[in-house]
């Protein structure tokens, strides 16, 4: 009899395993989502594409990819979305175990300078029209003047603030540091939070020491660190930075323990949407959220560039920034010729022009003009800029990205000085940079 029970139970594991009660994929993942580039389906070529986003933009990729399958009747686009948390390390097994997608989200920069140097992603240059994209955006995926992959999305982090507040104590915008110590100071007299600050993941504050450090020594500061030509991390240039910071600090710049505050969960914008804080340094995505979030909030909602800083060698016309989707080709796509074309319709004028309208975000495709009023001020601050920073984090080799991460958060905390911070950045740099 035991024999008999332990057969049956064997039996329904297996059956219920091949019905894919057990490990079946998730509601972001569908099953005919795994990857296996080149594969065929039913008589079609088969391209898997993965990417990351959900709601508007995931309907947009999907219009681009019907459009595409219109055009080529004979190929199948298997689409897979992941969410952003899980998505690198997924990718990066799939890429390890020779099994990655022909078509794959990145954001450029280092991240996808390490799968280019493993030789995982096709070289792109005799593809790409590179009249077609912005160049700043564009140069975010050229490696060694090779291209390896195409933007369709680009951001860059303003200050936004709250125009009552502001016309309540009678203050400007600041075009430079000083002003901007002014308003917080003017803002802590009245119990006012001077700035929202959600640093519990440690990116947000580093748009701070990355902007401080652009207008201390200009862009070439960090060209140089990350390069190796002359200067390094430990440059007088990110110490200042990182004394600015702390200055903010001490000056009450931001919301009680906000080392400990994570941005997705909302709380730093219930600051602002509520007026308990007056600003926020943060990408233009921070307009989606309002919209979704506090939609009557909009009509207080404005922004500046970030301040200059006395003596600085940096300007407002170098904005931070960032890509993302990036959409690029594994190399060991079977069907890599399909999968550039289907870069170029995720990436086409239709796509961008959706993208943009629909989504309230900038893209990386020239020309490119945003219809919303809101939208077309960053159009605007971007036509206007000489030189866009991308972050740190998405541009350095992953040990030194989260170091700087680390190391500014301990900036912002006072548990590290700014002289110990870039001493330890360097000599990270020394171990990784070539």
């Amino acid at each position: 009899m035991k024999k008999v029970v332990s057969i049956l139970s064997l039996c329904v594991v297996l059956l219920l395993a091949a019905c894919g009660v057990n490990g079946g994929s998730s509601s972001s993942e569908s099953a005919s989502g795994q990857s296996g580039s080149g594969s065929e389906s039913e008589g079609k070529k088969v391209l898997e594409f993965w990417h990351i986003d959900p709601g508007e933009k995931e309907k947009i990729y999907k219009e681009a990819v019907d459009r595409f399958e219109k055009k080529h009747p004979d190929v199948e686009v298997k689409m897979l979305r992941i969410p952003n948390d899980a998505y690198k390390q997924k990718l990066a097994v799939a890429m390890s175990g020779g099994n990655p997608p022909d078509v794959f989200h990145s954001w450029g920069g280092g991240w996808l300078k390490h799968f280019v140097e493993q030789d995982k992603v096709l070289d792109i240059t005799q593809n790409t029209d590179f009249e077609h994209f912005n160049k700043l955006a564009l140069n975010n995926s050229t490696f060694n003047d090779k291209v390896y992959g195409l933007p369709l999305s680009m951001t860059i982090d303003v200050v936004f603030y709250n125009k009552e507040i502001f016309e309540k104590y009678g203050l400007q915008p600041p075009k430079t540091y000083e002003e901007w110590l002014t308003i917080i100071d003017t803002l802590n007299e009245n119990d006012v939070i001077p700035i929202a600050l959600t640093n519990a993941t440690k990116w947000p504050g580093a748009y701070y020491l990355m902007n401080f450090a652009s207008r201390i020594e200009g862009p070439e500061l960090f060209d140089s660190a990350y390069n190796r030509k002359g200067r390094g991390f430990d440059d007088e240039g990110y110490v200042k930075a990182g004394e600015y910071i702390q200055e903010m600090v001490e000056r009450d710049a931001f919301n009680p323990g906000f080392n400990g505050v994570p941005y997705d969960e909302g709380q730093g914008r219930q600051l602002i949407y509520t007026g308990q804080a007056a600003m926020m340094d943060m990408s233009i995505s921070f307009l989606n959220n309002v919209r979704q979030e506090a939609p009557e909030f909009e009509e207080k909602l404005d922004f500046f560039v970030f301040p200059t800083v006395e003596g600085g060698k940096g300007d407002q016309t170098q904005i931070g920034g960032a890509t993302g989707p990036v959409w690029s080709v594994s190399k060991d796509s079977k069907n890599s010729d399909l999968a550039v074309e289907l870069l170029k319709e995720l990436t086409s004028t239709e796509t961008a022009q959706n993208y943009t309208d629909r989504t309230g975000s900038l893209t990386g495709v020239k020309d490119i003009v945003p219809e919303d009023p809101f939208t077309k001020r960053f159009y605007d601050v971007v036509q206007n800029a000489t030189h866009i920073q991308m972050p740190y984090d998405q541009t350095l080799p992953p040990e030194i990205a989260e170091l700087h991460k680390d190391t500014t958060q301990a900036i912002f905390g006072l548990d590290m000085t700014p002289q110990e911070a870039a001493e330890k950045m360097e000599a990270k740099a020394k171990e990784v940079l070539k």
